[in-house]
């Protein structure tokens, strides 16, 4: 669907530009965190462990869940393995989430100050397939996907 700019009664339509990079992406999302999904930013890359790194970790101050965002630059990967080993990251490692999230508001969240069962797994992309489309239509996944899209002006 095309999009168009109002100027004057007039329209005019929008051209779609890629995004450079994953990275463009993410740094556009958590400069925006709040004003996009009324979350509170907590890190960028985080590492709890060597072999798996978050792109931007958030909280959701409402549900008192954490919040991990994935950026995909193209629809040639599978967002259900990776959300569930985040998800899984998330529960084995705790300890981690809440001592960076204390460290960067200087707070003293506790282990059970949070609703780890609301904790969720956010993928941005410009587009996605059918099947990632499909395999969230099960009840209670804790994924959600977000199409990012660059339009001129």
């Amino acid at each position: 669907m095309a999009i168009f700019k109002d100027r004057n009664s007039k329209l005019s339509s929008l051209k779609e530009h890629s995004f450079v990079s994953e990275r463009e992406m993410q740094t556009l999302v958590e400069k925006n965190l709040d004003e996009l999904f009324g979350l509170r930013f907590v890190a960028s890359e985080f590492a709890p462990r060597d072999d798996l790194r978050i792109d931007t970790l958030a909280f959701d101050t409402e549900q008192k869940s954490f919040v991990i965002i994935e950026y995909k630059k193209s629809s040639n990967w599978s967002v259900i393995d990776q959300g569930f080993s985040y998800l899984s990251l998330l529960l084995d490692r705790k300890d981690a989430f809440v001592l960076t999230l204390n460290n960067n508001y200087n707070k003293n969240f506790y282990l059970h100050d949070n609703n780890w069962s609301a904790s969720r797994v956010i993928f941005l992309a410009p587009y996605f397939t059918v099947y990632q489309i499909g395999a969230l239509g099960f009840q209670d996944v804790a994924f959600e996907l977000y199409q990012l899209r660059k339009y001129s002006d």
